[in-house]
């Protein structure tokens, strides 16, 4: 239960730096921002697989770059699930979840995978 609360701090932090450096992404208050991170946690937990189990043979020729296009597709979706939650468009839905896949690894890394430093 712990470790799925760091993991929750973690996605609502790299969701705050995703708003303040990708412009066009906004969120209306900490509400937004943890329920937010919560919907993000639960599509790539659930939907992410299926998505890329679907989009295999596109996968594979492209070498796993169509992975970033799911991502963004699953950042744009939650930004229609979540209200307050409001990306421009699909471009900068792309941009944001490259932002925030590199910060949320980087703050796993910092914390460590158990929690401790």
């Amino acid at each position: 239960m712990k470790q799925l609360i760091i993991k929750w701090i973690i996605n609502s932090t790299a969701l705050l730096v995703v708003a303040h450096v990708v412009s066009g992404v906004t969120l209306d208050n900490w509400m937004t921002v943890f329920a937010a991170a919560v919907v993000l946690g639960l599509l790539n937990a659930f939907l992410r697989p299926v998505l890329i189990f679907l989009t295999l043979p596109v996968t594979v020729l492209t070498l796993g770059i169509f992975t970033l296009f799911i991502n963004a597709f699953l950042f744009y979706l939650a930004s229609h699930l979540v209200r307050g939650f409001h990306v421009a468009g699909f471009g900068r839905a792309f941009i944001a979840a490259l932002v925030f896949s590199i910060v949320s690894f980087l703050l796993s890394l910092f914390i460590g995978a158990n929690g401790r430093r």
